[in-house]
């Protein structure tokens, strides 16, 4: 579920987004706007917001689970709470809040809060990627020596 969860944060970040607002150069003729991409990508977003309150849910069961069974790790655990606040803040508070600015209108996305709250969103989403990275290794190395 990590890995699943990691690699989906890659391709989001590094494979559609860049498509979704670069796709001036693939339609040839169709023209979409920023904010019309944006949109798009919001709803994206919005979508894989379910897929991380999922692996919050499983990822407190699972570490609730080893943490009660005596196998205390500080790496997995200082990740796993960094995965679990960056996956909460993205989902309840970043995509939630550019949705609802997309909804006021173009003239909304254009403020310096939205660019606030996006650049936000995008640390977020990268912090998330790491942490993920290093949970999942953690988790792998900690298997290993079972």
């Amino acid at each position: 579920m990590l890995a699943a969860t990691f690699g989906a944060v890659l391709v989001l970040g590094a494979v559609v987004a860049p498509v979704i607002f670069h796709s001036d150069k693939i339609l040839n003729g169709m023209i979409m706007d920023h904010y019309n991409a944006g949109i798009m990508m919001g709803e994206i977003f919005h979508r894989f917001s379910y897929w991380l309150y999922v692996v919050v849910i499983a990822l407190f069961l699972y570490e609730g689970a080893v943490y009660k069974s005596g196998q205390r790790d500080a790496i997995a655990f200082a990740s796993s709470v960094v995965v679990a606040f960056t996956s909460l803040m993205f989902s309840g508070v970043y995509a939630p809040q550019i949705l609802a600015m997309q909804a006021l209108g173009a003239e909304a996305t254009q403020s310096d809060t939205f660019e606030n709250i996006h650049i936000a969103s995008e640390i977020d989403f990268k912090i998330l990627a790491v942490a993920l990275l290093v949970l999942f290794v953690r988790r792998l190395m900690l298997l290993r020596r079972v």
